[in-house]
């Protein structure tokens, strides 16, 4: 039976619901106004109706979303997968994600089947080295293996992101070099933070306790004015501003909440 969701308009500047069944989950964004959560697609259009408590972002073409302080998932089509009745739900990766009910925890699978304690997932990636440390007089350098290109030895850290880019510090600062080894971002950096789960992307920035985010090149996507930021995931982050509003943005810095 096809599935559509049958709504009224909002007075308050929202337009018009497009029936959900149009849509790819990969375009629906969440979207908060107010205390309760929806989905929108890039324009900020409504397309699933303000009725979570919070709304999680589409992964693998499912979301979570939270009613009543319990978690269920929903497709594309605000079609609830599950039942809303875990007490804590993960996004899903590699067709299985991580739920707790009755205080047990477990993995389910894309239908909302539990899967049995003997599955894993597929192990991660091995990424290959862009080059070798070099040290001199106590400070570290670098050089890359493709090409000729090599970092003075002026840094007291370097850490590589695995998407071509290098991480250093100096004293307590950080900044970023890239594969050229030119520095691409000042280092003037309290912190750099990327993550494997989500392929090193969008790295994490903060300066003056404020975070931000950088883009595949290293340079500044949304500047540090967040006080809380989490990695990109299905094209969006969730973050908290510093009055304390919590909402997400896309990867061109656009925020989605109210």
């Amino acid at each position: 039976m096809k599935k559509w969701l049958f709504v009224a308009l909002f007075s308050f500047g929202l337009v018009a619901f497009t029936p959900a069944g149009e849509w790819s989950s990969g375009e629906l964004i969440p979207f908060r106004q107010g205390e309760k959560w929806g989905y929108t697609d890039r324009n900020r259009r409504l397309i699933l109706p303000l009725r979570y408590d919070e709304a999680g972002p589409f992964v693998e073409e499912l979301a979570w979303v939270r009613v009543a302080g319990l978690y269920g998932y929903i497709d594309g089509s605000g079609y609830a997968v599950t039942p809303t009745h875990f007490t804590k739900a993960s996004n899903f990766t590699r067709g299985r994600a991580t739920v707790e009910l009755n205080g047990e925890t477990f993995a389910i699978d894309v239908a909302g089947k539990r899967l049995p304690i003997s599955e894993t997932p597929a192990p991660e990636v091995e990424y290959l080295s862009l080059g070798d440390i070099v040290r001199k007089a106590g400070k570290l350098g670098f050089r890359f293996t493709v090409g000729s290109t090599t970092v003075p030895a002026i840094y007291d850290e370097i850490l590589e992101d695995y998407r071509g880019l290098l991480f250093v510090r100096q004293g307590s600062q950080w900044g970023a070099i890239n594969r050229k080894g030119k520095v691409v971002l000042p280092v003037i950096y309290e912190s750099i933070k990327v993550t494997a789960a989500n392929d090193y992307s969008y790295p994490i920035v903060q300066q003056a306790g404020l975070l931000g985010y950088l883009d595949a090149d290293g340079h500044l996507l949304v500047k540090p004015k967040y006080r809380a930021a989490e990695p990109f995931v299905g094209g969006v982050a969730r973050v908290e501003t510093p009055d304390g509003r919590v909402g997400y943005i896309d990867s061109t810095g656009k925020e989605y909440f109210e």
